[in-house]
């Protein structure tokens, strides 16, 4: 019987109604992923806030939509939220109460909007923010007034970001609501000048300014602050507030990439570990201070401030010595500069330091005796100088017992002292790469010992672990040069007709990386290097790939620049499962054996510079070996293009027979075709 009306069969349907009736009332898709009470609706094609998010959510991202305007009623329904990201919409304005009932807001993104528009709104909006701490505004286009508006009243920011903006020039007023500020980034402005715009900010402690147009920081007395970036800017000088009695905080300072003429002018007292002077024009003037015809010359340069009640800053030009307190230096970093030398005691200065980076400078004597490296030295690059001779004893080598890193390469060094890599307790890395150097046999280095060889020995350097021997004219490696050694790093390519083959059987246990490009080598049996991994063979003339047993485990394949014309399919298959990267650029590969190709590119190894990979056909065009479509092979490996001149031939000569059968069976018919067709009548 019906019950209420209804016919049996609609009361059964009446569950899968509601279940339909259910589905419909919901949106089909979502562009929010909900995670606790975190709310992601990054790229989500969205033009305003969502809605329909639970009341409770903490953190809400919307990056990469196309949000105008955030309204007055944006997020009224979030009380709750701590972290709100906008990054990269289209935002040009906030409404004044925007923020009206998110009070808990501690961290907010607007990074790369275009709030310079609508930035009085904006600036109304962020007060209502008294418990933000961080806040992005990077790349809005704002400039000095707009940022100034913006940060208004923001009292309780400890992280700003302004950087990709276009501030010019800062002063007293530009961060002086901002007393709890420890992390400023500024970099990738067009800042050239700084007036007192950080007197204000007793509690910064980083401060980047990188990418600016800065031209000098003097009277630096930021006591308190422990990182400075001013990389990347035009400082030609930097000189620090010298009568201060306070220590300051400063542990990083990277002045590299600019014009530096000196080497900065530091605290007195500071507690200074990192500093950073790569590409500049940094040198050294002490031997200016005992030049005869130079005591006429002026030693004092000063600065004047533009505001009459700071001190004028004075320095002392050529006298090395007031370079600052340096005792806590770890890291110096010179690298592309003009030194020269190094000041009589200045390396006495850093007992502590552990890394004297000095590559692509001037130096033409390295003298370890005098200069008194420090034992805690790990790692000295010298490299890319002028060096033609180092001068050390056996007292100063013993110090070095931390020394693992020494870089000596490019540079016109022949001969090194004897026991120079061997005194050396921890050398783990010895780098002699574009050096004349010869290795020692045996008995020329007991013969040497009192005097300075002309070779190099290496043996039993127990520690050693990578050598670099790349361009060093060498042309034969003694058998004995590797005995005692575990090296996992040999390079020595860039050394044509080099013969090494006898010499490399000790290390087969442990090398992993080995470089033999441009030895001119013709062929070599790897099966005996159990550990190899990393095979350096370009540049050579090789016509086949040296066989690669199963029992090597070889991730990286450089074969660029050989003769290789094919690779036999076995073979390939065999380096497929292995190979993890296979250079093969340059080789004069045959297009009608190319399997090779398809099999490693199924197997999916990275095949480097693939679509540069070249092979010729028989007619000397070449093709890419990715695009097989263009050059058509037989089952056996013959191309199309044989039947082609086979056939040729054949044709020409049934043409021939033709032509002949014409002129002299059918001559009239000849001529009369030819008349009808090109000999017209004139009109005269």
């Amino acid at each position: 019987m019906p019950v209420h009306g209804f016919p049996p069969v609609l009361l059964c349907l009446l569950p899968m109604w509601r279940f339909l009736i259910s589905v419909s009332s919901h949106p089909q898709h979502s562009p929010c992923q909900l995670m606790l009470r975190t709310a992601l609706c990054n790229n989500g094609m969205l033009s305003s806030v969502p809605a329909g998010l639970p009341d409770n959510i903490e953190e809400l991202q919307l990056n990469y939509n196309h949000i105008k305007t955030l309204q007055d009623n944006s997020f009224l329904r979030y009380p709750s939220l701590n972290y709100l990201s906008l990054a990269c919409n289209t935002l040009d304005r906030l409404e004044p109460n925007t923020f009206q009932n998110v009070t808990l807001l501690e961290n907010l993104n607007l990074a790369n909007n275009h709030l310079y528009v609508g930035y009085h709104e904006t600036s109304l909006a962020l007060r209502k923010l008294s418990a933000l701490r961080i806040l992005d505004l990077s790349k809005n286009g704002l400039d000095d007034d707009k940022a100034s508006m913006l940060l208004q009243n923001l009292t309780s920011l400890e992280y700003l970001n302004l950087s990709g903006n276009l501030l010019k020039r800062l002063d007293e007023n530009s961060f002086s609501h901002l007393h709890r500020l420890k992390d400023l980034d500024l970099q990738w402005n067009t800042i050239f000048e700084i007036d007192g715009a950080f007197d204000s900010n007793p509690n910064l402690q980083r401060l980047n300014l990188a990418f600016n147009y800065l031209p000098c920081l003097t009277d630096f007395h930021m006591t308190q602050l422990v990182v400075l970036n001013a990389s990347h800017n035009f400082v030609e000088w930097f000189i620090s507030r010298q009568e201060l009695n306070d220590t300051f905080q400063l542990e990083t300072l990277d002045l590299s990439d600019n014009r530096l003429l000196f080497f900065p002018f530091l605290p007195s007292q500071s507690n200074l570990r990192n500093l950073y002077l790569s590409q500049n024009t940094v040198r050294f003037y002490e031997h200016l201070m005992s030049n005869i015809s130079l005591q006429n010359l002026t030693n004092t340069v000063e600065f004047y401030n533009l505001k009459n009640y700071k001190q004028n800053v004075t320095a002392e030009l050529w006298d090395d010595d007031v370079h600052g307190d340096i005792s806590a230096l770890e890291i110096l970093d010179l690298r592309g500069n003009q030194v020269e030398y190094f000041p009589q005691g200045f390396i006495r200065k850093m007992p502590t330091l552990s890394r004297l980076q000095i590559s692509a400078n001037c130096l033409e004597t390295l003298d370890l005796t005098s200069e008194q490296l420090p034992g805690s030295l790990y790692e000295l690059d010298v490299s890319n100088n002028k060096l033609n001779q180092i001068l050390v004893d056996n007292g100063t080598l013993t110090t070095l017992v931390h020394l693992a890193y020494f870089n000596l390469s490019m540079n016109d060094l022949n001969q090194l002292p004897f026991g120079l890599f061997s005194s050396l307790p921890s050398i783990r890395t010895v780098d002699l790469s574009y050096n004349n150097i010869v290795i020692c046999l045996s008995d020329e280095a007991e013969i040497n010992k009192d005097t300075i060889p002309a070779c190099v020995d290496w043996k039993n350097i127990m520690s050693l672990r990578q050598l670099y021997l790349k361009g060093c004219s060498i042309k034969e490696i003694p058998a004995s040069a590797f005995t005692g050694l575990s090296l996992t790093h040999l390079e020595l390519s860039d050394n044509p007709g080099l013969i090494a083959n006898k010499s490399l059987h000790s290390l087969s246990q442990t090398l992993q990386h080995l470089g033999l490009g441009n030895t001119q080598i013709k062929g070599m049996d790897f099966s005996h290097f159990q550990s190899l991994t990393f095979l350096n063979l370009s540049n050579n003339f090789l016509i086949n790939i040296p066989p690669s047993p199963k029992d090597i485990d070889l991730k990286l394949l450089d074969m660029r620049d050989n003769r290789l014309s094919t690779i036999p399919p076995a073979q390939a298959h065999e380096l497929a499962s292995k190979l993890q990267t296979i250079f093969l650029t340059g080789n004069p590969f045959d297009c009608c054996q190319t399997n090779w190709f398809r099999i490693l590119e199924k197997t999916n190894p990275n095949i480097f510079g693939e679509t540069d990979i070249m092979c010729q056909d028989l007619f000397n065009i070449s093709y890419r070996v990715q695009d097989s479509r263009l050059f058509v092979c037989s089952k056996e490996g013959e191309s199309v293009l044989w039947y082609i001149l086979l056939f040729l031939p054949i044709a020409l000569f049934f043409v021939t027979i033709t032509i002949i059968f014409f002129l002299t069976f059918k001559p009239k018919m000849l001529q009369k075709s030819i008349k009808k067709k090109y000999l017209k009548p004139t009109s005269y």
